[in-house]
């Protein structure tokens, strides 16, 4: 039997993402990574293609950072595939010792994103993973933090991009997502 390419992976896990119409509020129509999750197949080739890209795209990368909380289901297990480590950024509160913050606006207000600062060595190589990009909000913050502690960002990785809400316009950093709406 023939390995399944890396478009049919793409299709199919695309094919499994939920929506939910008015969710959380009218008009909005949500995208749901945990439909794709809940599925075996749809785990592997997902996993597959993230790892594939980032083995292909940064082969020097050292650490993947991923965000509150979402990006957490996947910095582990890039960094576990590519033999290197992961760090959390965190919401504001989450994280114990001394931190780093940056504040970000939000649709209707502002929040905080937290990363330990001896979580990234000066200079190191980092590839921020989240599982969607929307306004951009929480990935421009990411960027900035990474760079507070000295983490040099290759990549910003999505799983998804809602690319009619121009997220990306607002992140100086390389974008890169398996797949928008």
């Amino acid at each position: 039997m023939s390995e399944i390419n890396a478009e049919d992976k793409l299709t199919y896990v695309k094919s499994k993402i939920g929506e939910y119409p008015d969710f959380p509020k009218q008009g909005i129509l949500f995208r749901d990574i945990f439909g794709a999750l809940t599925d075996a197949k749809a785990c592997v080739y997902l996993r597959d293609l993230l790892v594939e890209h980032v083995k292909h795209n940064h082969p020097d990368v050292e650490i993947i950072v991923g965000l509150d909380s979402r990006g957490f289901l996947f910095n582990l297990l890039l960094a576990t595939e590519l033999g290197i480590s992961c760090a959390p950024i965190r919401k504001k509160g989450k994280l114990p010792g001394e931190v780093a913050s940056v504040e970000y606006q939000l649709e209707y207000g502002s929040d905080t994103f937290e990363i330990q600062l001896n979580a990234i060595k000066p200079g190191q190589k980092v590839v921020i993973v989240d599982d969607l990009l929307a306004t951009g909000g929480s990935l421009v913050a990411a960027t900035q933090l990474v760079r507070k502690v000295g983490g040099v960002i290759l990549e910003c990785l999505v799983v998804m991009e809602l690319s009619d809400l121009k997220g990306r316009a607002k992140i100086d950093s390389k974008v890169h997502s398996l797949f928008e709406y």
